[in-house]
């Protein structure tokens, strides 16, 4: 399958257990290694052929807004507006469904640090989009390995199968793997969900059940830099230390 070129950019949070790095700025403004957390997924999802990004806003939208268009590379951006209202992950792909178009894009989280063993031609964004297949899945999710991550607590998400299906932890202590940011999917995958804020995490749920719900691991590090103590372990990860 022919990777998306573009992508949906989740960034409309309120970051408030980054506090108090978010007390002036919206979370995707945070910097780990001398870089806001919204410009390494860009870049990431620009070395992948996404040339358009859509991009909700919310807490310090103007802010967010204005670095944004002062970003002199990097795909298109286009502005998603929930100032009015927080919709979470599905609500907020539902409202910019008319920004999106109708061909599969990724769907990413701003929170997500990774390293890439993979060369850059096969990278874990491109291995995802080589995954992707929509006669037989509704969403294909990039995975960490729980064992490692950074800034990640719980006892993991998903089983994997070796036919790549992927299963809910369910009732079971713990699952390896973790979902860790990045997502493909049609942008009609939410269509019949509900007006207002919802999550993404029941849609999945029934894909899940009905076998239409596949992974694929990170060859690499994952940080979810979702506190300022995980920020700074990201750094100091990123550093070599």
């Amino acid at each position: 399958m022919t990777a998306p070129t573009t992508a949906m950019v989740l960034a409309a949070g309120l970051g408030t257990r980054m506090r108090p790095l978010t007390d002036d700025r919206p979370k995707a403004l945070v910097e780990v290694a001398g870089q806001a957390l919204i410009d390494h997924v860009l870049r990431r999802l620009g070395e992948s052929g996404v040339e358009r990004a859509v991009v909700n806003v919310h807490w310090f939208a103007e802010r967010l807004e204005s670095h944004l268009a002062a970003r002199a590379d990097g795909p298109e951006i286009l502005i998603s507006d929930e100032r009015a209202e927080l919709l979470e992950t599905g609500g907020g792909l539902k409202k910019a469904a008319a920004l999106l178009g109708s061909d599969p894009v990724f769907v990413a989280n701003i929170d997500s640090v990774w390293t890439d063993n993979g060369a850059r031609g096969d990278s874990a964004l491109n291995q995802l989009a080589r995954l992707w297949n929509p006669s037989i899945m509704d969403a294909a999710l990039l995975l960490a390995r729980r064992e490692g991550s950074i800034g990640f607590e719980g006892g993991g998400d998903f089983f994997l199968a070796d036919d790549g299906r992927l299963t809910f932890r369910g009732d079971a202590p713990e699952a390896p793997f973790a979902y860790m940011g990045v997502h493909i999917c049609r942008p009609d995958y939410v269509a019949d969900g509900p007006e207002g804020p919802f999550s993404l995490s029941g849609l999945w749920r029934r894909s899940a059940a009905a076998g239409r719900l596949y992974g694929c691991v990170l060859d690499g590090d994952w940080m979810h830099v979702g506190d300022p103590e995980a920020r700074d372990a990201a750094e100091a990860k990123l550093a070599g230390t």
